[in-house]
């Protein structure tokens, strides 16, 4: 995945309250209506695209902190951010990526949920390989019905 993102590609890089004042404001109506991809670089930075991007592309093919997916709302003269998933295929990010997640958005003075409005738990199976989603806390692999261990051990996809 990571050769397909071209030289140049990447998110938006949001690294200040008026970087996300000034992005906000080119953003239309419709736009808002439905969240944002997000990673969050090893730099500790924002970097936001349309929903339909890949994380990896958002994240310029690098290493991440955090990503998945996020939507604003405008709350009294402040913008909000009204939910947040750890929603991620390219990257699937553990839930204790919210630390990582929460500090780039203390960074930008955006008001924010105490944790991941939508958590994802992701696993690999270590029989098949294949990256499983847990549902319902059942850790078993869907592909071969193998036992996925309790702690995260996917390796990022890039």
């Amino acid at each position: 995945m990571k050769a397909a993102v071209r030289s140049g590609s990447g998110g938006c890089r949001i690294s200040s309250a008026a970087d996300f004042d000034d992005w906000i404001a080119e953003r239309s109506a419709a736009e808002l209506t439905e969240p944002w991809t997000f990673v969050v670089g090893t730099d500790g930075v924002l970097r936001l695209a349309p929903r339909r991007s890949e994380h990896v592309a958002c994240a310029g093919g690098n290493m991440v902190l955090g990503a998945g997916e996020i939507s604003f709302v405008r709350e009294a003269d402040r913008w909000t951010v009204g939910e947040v998933s750890n929603q991620s295929t390219g990257y699937c990010p553990d839930v204790t990526s919210w630390a990582a997640v929460a500090h780039a958005l203390d960074d930008l003075e955006l008001g924010r949920p105490s944790g991941f409005t939508h958590e994802m738990v992701f696993r690999r199976c270590p029989d098949c390989q294949e990256h499983n989603i847990v549902r319902e806390g059942d850790f078993v692999c869907v592909f071969c019905g193998g036992d996925l261990p309790e702690t995260w051990n996917v390796d990022p996809a890039v």
